[in-house]
């Protein structure tokens, strides 16, 4: 799993510098209903707004899979409720029987 994880990171990381280092001339940015102008470099530009993009991207990803996260929480939250009844159940069949194991999964198996 690392070398594919370096086999994609590298590549880009790569590909994002000679983006970078090629595209280096300024630009101006302007925000129309502002008085406000911005220059920058152009891969700041273009760089920031892939970064915007993703993160935007990503919060709605995580907004999505909200009913996902929730559904797991029900389900962990069953689960060990049903651990407890299972444990609860074990213990009472311990003190009734008192036998060895085999012995109390011959009365579980019966019952």
């Amino acid at each position: 799993m690392r070398a594919v994880h370096w086999f994609v990171t590298l590549p880009l990381t790569v590909v994002f510098v000679i983006f970078a280092i090629s595209n280096r001339q300024p630009v101006e940015i302007t925000f129309w209903p502002l008085p406000v102008v911005v220059e920058t470099r152009l891969f700041l530009v273009v760089l920031l707004g892939m970064v915007a993009g993703f993160l935007i991207g990503e919060l709605v990803a995580w907004i999505g899979g909200r009913r996902w996260r929730r559904d797991a929480r029900e389900k962990s939250r069953r689960i060990e409720a049903l651990e407890r009844e299972l444990a609860a159940t074990q213990a009472l069949l311990n003190t009734k029987s008192g036998g060895s194991p085999a012995q109390r999964n011959d009365l579980v198996k019966q019952s």
